[in-house]
């Protein structure tokens, strides 16, 4: 792979501060805050309150392939470790490569080609869901998906079958992920925001919202592919600014129900409060619209229940949890003082065992940084449940977790 430059580890001193958004805000205080309280907690947690109903059951209908959750390696974690990746905050990319090959060749048992030819064909339209919050910092590494692409490239997929995707465009602006850096490659946000509008600075909504009052992004999204929740959004525009539409339904964007044949997932390894913020979050909050509903009565659920559906479950062939750095509190934005180097990439077919892997070592970061940890089973049980739908492997005695340094 040709040598490359190093440019996301910088920070970037303009970006923007997600912490303002409502929902990111309100999720963070929820997790953090409320979850101390034991008494709230087994109140509104523990089958007091009534689970609102969805349409997980439309989603189990559809028949299974090779490729659907967990894949091809039900409950196999691998976890490479590279202290040679990180030198004076500075990357190393020959060490990420060298990574990359040995994390993806000892998930399959194969070489880079092979591996490529069990998860992938030439002609597929590849999306690589990358998390941007946190932009130039803990946000997914720009060097990690440039290994990753020269690799598909290297195997004989065409730079415009392979997208860099997200639900909002302006974050991977912020993060780095523009055509002047991935040259040929498309970059796609699912939505548009007008964060002036959103944060109050300008009472011009012309540039979200069309001359019959709709978002202009509502025709990124599939009207015939939805998770409904029986949830209801509230009406004010600045919601609606923010997640397209505030109905009961959170449809998928028609990039990946029309356009993807196969998913790469490159979360990044950090905390949401107790909980992660890393592979089934990264896409179950990533591939809808109107999500700010659900935070508090399906928070966790949704990073289950979204995947179920087959417009994900067949298609999220690879995860990569870039662990290049961690953040151990205050995520899931960045939060400088709470980052670290991890020099750890983690490869899985399954989001669920990789997930579950992750979050018990990222409880053991927290308690040895003597961060107080709450270990309510909330914080796993949504994991669990993916068991119940044959969506992963999250009992710890049958994963199987490759450690390699």
């Amino acid at each position: 792979m040709k040598e490359k430059t190093n440019h996301s580890f910088e920070y970037l001193v303009n970006r923007r501060k997600f912490l303002q958004l409502g929902g990111l805000a309100s999720v963070s205080a929820y997790l953090s805050l409320k979850f101390s309280d034991a008494g709230l907690l087994a109140k509104n947690l523990s089958g007091m309150l009534e689970k609102p109903k969805t349409n997980i059951n439309d989603a189990l209908k559809h028949t299974r392939t090779k490729y659907s959750l967990p894949g091809l390696y039900p409950g196999k974690v691998v976890k490479v470790t590279n202290d040679m990746i990180t030198s004076e905050d500075k990357l190393n990319i020959a060490e990420i490569e060298k990574s990359f090959e040995k994390g993806l060749t000892s998930l399959t048992g194969k070489d880079l080609a092979e591996s490529f030819n069990l998860l992938f064909e030439k002609n597929d339209i590849i999306g690589i869901k990358v998390n941007p919050v946190g932009p130039g910092r803990i946000s997914t590494h720009l060097e990690l998906v440039e290994i990753v692409i020269e690799w598909l490239k290297s195997n004989g997929v065409k730079s415009e079958n392979i997208i860099i995707w997200d639900r909002f465009d302006y974050m991977l602006k912020d993060a780095g992920f523009t055509n002047d850096r991935f040259k040929g490659i498309r970059i796609e946000g699912l939505q548009t925001m007008d964060e002036s509008a959103l944060e109050g600075k300008t009472d011009d909504n012309s540039k979200w919202l069309d001359k019959d009052g709709n978002h202009i992004s509502r025709n990124n999204f599939d009207l015939d592919c939805y998770y409904w929740a029986d949830v209801e959004a509230p009406q004010d525009l600045g919601y609606l600014n923010q997640h397209v539409f505030n109905n009961k339904f959170s449809y998928f964007g028609k990039l990946i129900t029309k356009e993807l044949t196969k998913i790469i997932n490159i979360p990044v390894f950090k905390n949401t409060g107790n909980g992660i913020s890393m592979a089934t979050k990264n896409i179950g909050y990533g591939s809808i619209c109107n999500t700010g509903r659900l935070h508090k009565p399906l928070f966790f659920d949704v990073c289950t229940e979204v995947l179920a559906f087959p417009v994900i479950r067949d298609k999220l062939v690879l995860n990569i949890t870039d662990g290049i750095l961690g953040q151990y509190d205050g995520g899931p934005d960045a939060n400088t003082k709470f980052i670290y180097n991890y020099n750890t990439l983690f490869f899985a077919t399954d989001p669920f065992a990789l997930d579950m892997v992750c979050h018990n070592l990222l409880l053991e970061k927290r308690k040895s940084m003597n961060v107080k940890v709450n270990e309510h089973p909330i914080f796993t049980d949504y994991l669990k449940y993916a068991e119940k739908l044959r969506l992963g492997i999250t009992d710890l005695s049958k994963i199987e977790l490759v450690e390699m340094n």
